[in-house]
């Protein structure tokens, strides 16, 4: 079940691979993810010394935060991955000019998990293509709705 979506994501890259990476989150955070207080829209994963990092995802805490905490909305969060996942993004990144791209929050088992990609970015004329597709999509629909009555 997904909590909330990086549409810019699709906007911008090519996803070609996704892979699901735990969050190492304070209590705080959890509560506000379930409250849906977050937001993906500028946020990227970087891989630094061996390990993987969410960077400007935005988490607004709620009011009934505790207050002996002072919550930091744009903290930088660990991401978990398994070994050999993380080798394998850190060749693809540094290699190959990929980049890492967080697409998704969502539950699984009762966790928050967070669905980066692999991406590669689009040019401009690759945007409009894109977007011609989809309205090329969203005619032929109201086309064939108008065809059925």
């Amino acid at each position: 079940m997904s909590i909330i979506d990086n549409k810019k994501a699709f906007h911008d890259y090519f996803i070609e691979e996704r892979f699901e990476a735990g969050m190492v989150l304070e209590g705080w955070e959890v509560k506000a993810i379930r409250a849906g207080r977050a937001q993906l829209k500028e946020s990227y994963v970087i891989v630094r010394k061996g390990e993987v990092f969410l960077f400007g995802a935005h988490i607004s805490p709620l009011a009934a935060a505790s207050t002996h905490i002072s919550p930091d909305p744009v903290r930088t969060r660990k991401l978990l991955l398994n070994g050999d996942e993380i080798k394998k993004l850190i060749g693809k990144v540094e290699r190959s000019g990929y980049t890492l791209v967080p697409i998704n929050l969502h539950y699984t088992k009762g966790r928050i998990k967070c669905e980066i990609g692999l991406a590669k970015g689009k040019k401009q004329h690759d945007k409009r293509d894109s977007e011609k597709q989809r309205d090329w999509q969203r005619e032929q629909q109201s086309i064939l709705k108008q065809h059925r009555r």
